[in-house]
């Protein structure tokens, strides 16, 4: 970062708030400490949240999580279970959980430009009703992410029409970007394993390995 980009951002809430002018009442007003009637029709109708968490010395780290309309389901006002389907084994996620409860949810609805933020704590659960519950071809995550719901508002819909993230105008063909294989082989080098075998690994992983 060189002397000019220093001297140009912003070091306090102060200066920043000077640039901004004020959020108009219902900006403010529109955030509920509960998930409404409006909040459990947006997450029964979501396949997608995004989790961001944070691990104290590691910093912040945002992950997918994704499944069928109403995989996450409310158990009540103030709790989301959101099973944990295969994936990495990095666990960040969940890692992150252990060592610091807060996190950060944003649910997405295709077709939808407005989002659904939910604030609050989580923990990771092993009761088997839960996991009974998230079942699917009969088989159960090993666990299931609990929120306790902090705060919870709808989000307008200007980042996404901007994006046009349900339209073709942005849409890249997959051959236009190399395989993930290939990717992850070109970035790491590994000693044995070619990109053909990574490729081939990732493909059966996405066959067999969702649930």
């Amino acid at each position: 970062m060189d002397d000019r980009t220093k001297t140009a951002t912003l070091g306090d809430e102060a200066s920043l708030r000077g640039l901004y002018p004020q959020p108009k009442e219902l900006a403010i007003r529109k955030q509920l400490d509960r998930l409404d009637v409006h909040c459990r029709n947006f997450i029964a109708h979501s396949p997608l949240v995004v989790v961001g968490s944070t691990r104290p010395g590691r910093g912040t780290d945002v992950s997918p999580r994704g499944d069928a309309p109403g995989f996450a389901r409310v158990l009540d006002d103030h709790t989301i279970a959101i099973p944990d389907r295969p994936g990495n084994n990095r666990l960040d996620t969940m890692s992150n959980i252990v060592a610091d409860a807060e996190v950060g949810l944003l649910f997405f609805i295709p077709g939808i430009d407005e989002t659904l933020r939910v604030n609050g704590t989580a923990r990771l659960a092993r009761d088997p009703q839960l996991l009974a519950a998230a079942a699917v071809q009969g088989r159960e995550p090993r666990l299931v992410i609990l929120v306790t719901v902090r705060e919870a508002f709808l989000h307008c819909g200007k980042a996404l029409k901007r994006a046009r993230l349900w339209q073709d105008d942005y849409r890249v063909e997959r051959k236009s970007l190399p395989s993930l294989g290939r990717m992850i082989v070109e970035q790491t080098k590994p000693a044995n394993v070619t990109v053909e075998q990574a490729e081939a690994y990732i493909e059966n992983n996405y066959r067999t390995e969702l649930y």
